[in-house]
């Protein structure tokens, strides 16, 4: 049970939630309490609040091909590659480990996959580890070891599948196992995303090959080599994993190796209301919650001080797609206008507190030199972050618009940032004589406007950067699934297409760089600004500074290195 001082602690949270800033709203933990155990300790429940928070499970099935199945299913299927934890900041190295899906080659490292070398310009050989074991299923497999057939048949279920995107692995011709635990990937053509795409991408989840008899799409037939089984599924309400006893991974702490997971189980807290998952973490309910909005910041320092805090550039692009295959949307000068009606240096000021970069997507700052920062852009690209009403009319007018005119804008209802933000943007079209109306969705309606191409001529998201190259390949090459403005140019896809060529990092960086202002300049979207955010965590937390990925949304060999530190929270009132 929990001890007095951790009710008296959740009736203080429960009044900050309702904005009552008492002086009981900032517990005062004595300092001997904060002091950590010596060494790991095994046991006990994580709660998360995760980066997906408001989100039920998708789907649980990877022929799918939703973008949402790593982080579901991710702490209990493994992939050949993965990140390499111990280079995060928090462990002395250089990675924060919080973009959505990029991982940098020194940060890379094999998961069930030992070693890899190029046999020939277009043969891959990736020589699998030994001793990795799936777990017996009942009704389904015994305890086995993995082998190479069990990647063909991964990658062969999830290519054949009908919703397969043709571009993501159209590079590849086959894969063949050579021997038990060597697996060789046949290329048409050289992609140099291989690693993410084959290695910790969205669609690269290891299963059995028994999985060809049974329902892929029931989560009480997910299984995996991985830390974690899932244990208990409610939708809108918890995911639960249990801790797989007979994991083959391991950590080293202080010179000593510990067997993982540390935690007998990870619950996933699906929180859609903002107020009930602030008042969770106060109360000690949440041991993480990886997202905070910078606005609710300020008061949790105030109110809850003990808690831990990671910053970091969202690694996701806030936009609004103007369908370009509409009227008058296709209209250059009526987007460039659109873009330069909305004042965001005010919103980075004003809205955001400071909180927020004016331009960071289609590149991130964290792809290093792939990202080219505002002030070296071209002078027209430049001009698209600069508010000006008055040009934005003469756009306009020029394009047949004197009056301006109307149009629909969807936003997810989920998302409370846009929900907050939209009504503002709307204000400022207003001034050009544009006039919006608002209509808010539900995510799974929302998600299945954009992927069937009925979405509204304008569609405020967020959309992941991925990696340098496949940011510009998925939003803005003809026919995918995540290119919202129905971006289309065939030259534009054959320079993308003559980059995934490209051996040499240096040309890569160049094209780019290239293709990136070009597609800023000619606006498809309405570029926002991308806000900081916050991980919040509790000190009891340990092994852990923040990190919420280790590949393509994959959080779960990040929660199978943490550890509770019983003592502490016990001491703290909440044991």
């Amino acid at each position: 049970m929990r001890q007095a001082g951790g009710i008296m602690r959740m009736a203080a949270g429960a009044m900050c939630a309702l904005g009552v800033l008492l002086a009981s709203c900032a517990p005062r933990t004595p300092p001997e309490a904060m002091t950590p155990s010596p060494e790991p300790q095994y046991g006990g429940e994580l709660n998360v609040a995760t980066v997906y928070a408001t989100l039920s499970a998708l789907s649980w099935d990877p022929a799918d091909w939703v973008w949402k199945q790593n982080h579901d299913t991710g702490a209990v299927r493994e992939l050949l590659l993965s990140a390499d934890l111990s280079k995060a900041r928090s462990r002395g190295g250089p990675h924060a480990f919080t973009m959505d899906v990029f991982v940098p080659r020194d940060a890379l490292r094999g998961e069930l996959a030992e070693s890899w070398e190029w046999e020939d310009p277009l043969t891959l050989v990736m020589r699998l580890r030994r001793g990795v074991f799936f777990p017996e299923k009942p009704g389904l497999m015994k305890r086995r070891e993995l082998d190479a057939e069990d990647v063909v048949y991964s990658f062969d279920y999830v290519r054949a599948s009908p919703r397969a995107q043709p571009t993501m692995m159209g590079f590849l011709d086959r894969v063949e196992a050579r021997d038990s635990h060597t697996v060789v990937f046949h290329l048409r053509d050289y992609n140099n995303e291989w690693d993410y795409r084959l290695g910790y991408g969205y669609y690269n989840a290891i299963l059995p090959r028994e999985m060809a008899g049974a329902d892929a799409r029931d989560w009480r037939n997910v299984t995996g080599t991985g830390p974690f089984s899932v244990s208990r599924y409610v939708s809108a309400s918890v995911q639960t994993y249990a801790a797989n006893r007979d994991y083959w991974d391991s950590e080293e702490i202080a010179q000593k190796t510990y067997r993982l997971p540390f935690v007998d189980s990870v619950n996933y807290r699906i929180i859609k209301d903002e107020a009930t998952l602030l008042s969770a973490l106060r109360t000690g309910k949440l041991d993480i919650a990886e997202i905070v909005r910078w606005i609710n910041v300020p008061q949790l320092k105030e109110t809850t001080p003990e808690l831990q805090w990671n910053r970091w550039l969202a690694p996701q692009g806030t936009l609004i797609a103007l369908r370009v295959d509409r009227p008058p949307l296709d209209n250059r000068l009526v987007r460039r206008a659109l873009n330069i009606a909305v004042n965001k240096q005010e919103i980075v000021r004003v809205y955001y507190g400071g909180e927020a970069e004016v331009m960071a997507f289609p590149q991130l700052p964290d792809f290093g030199p792939y990202f080219q920062p505002l002030g070296e852009m071209p002078a027209s690209v430049q001009e698209l972050f600069v508010y000006d009403p008055e040009k934005a009319r003469q756009l306009l007018a020029e394009a047949g618009l004197p009056d301006g005119f109307e149009l629909n804008i969807q936003v997810c209802s989920c998302t409370s940032d846009q929900m907050d933000l939209l009504p503002l943007i709307v204000s400022y079209w207003e001034k050009i004589g544009v006039r919006a109306r608002i209509q808010p969705m539900e995510y799974a309606a929302f998600l299945s406007a954009m992927t069937t191409r009925t979405h509204a001529e304008a569609y405020i998201m967020n959309t992941g950067h991925v990696t340098p190259l496949s940011s510009l390949r998925k939003n803005f090459q003809t026919g995918q699934v995540w290119n919202p403005s129905q971006w289309s140019d065939p030259d534009f896809d054959r320079r993308i297409d003559e980059a995934f060529r490209m051996r040499n990092e240096a040309d890569t960086i160049a094209a780019v760089r290239s293709m990136t202002a070009e597609i800023i300049d000619k606006a498809p979207y309405v570029w926002l600004p991308t806000p900081y955010l916050y991980t919040a965590w509790w000190p009891w937390v340990r092994n852990y500074g923040g990190e919420v990925r280790a590949g393509a949304v994959r959080p779960g060999p990040i929660y199978a290195r943490i550890w509770i530190d019983h003592d502490m929270k016990r001491r703290m009132g909440f044991e």
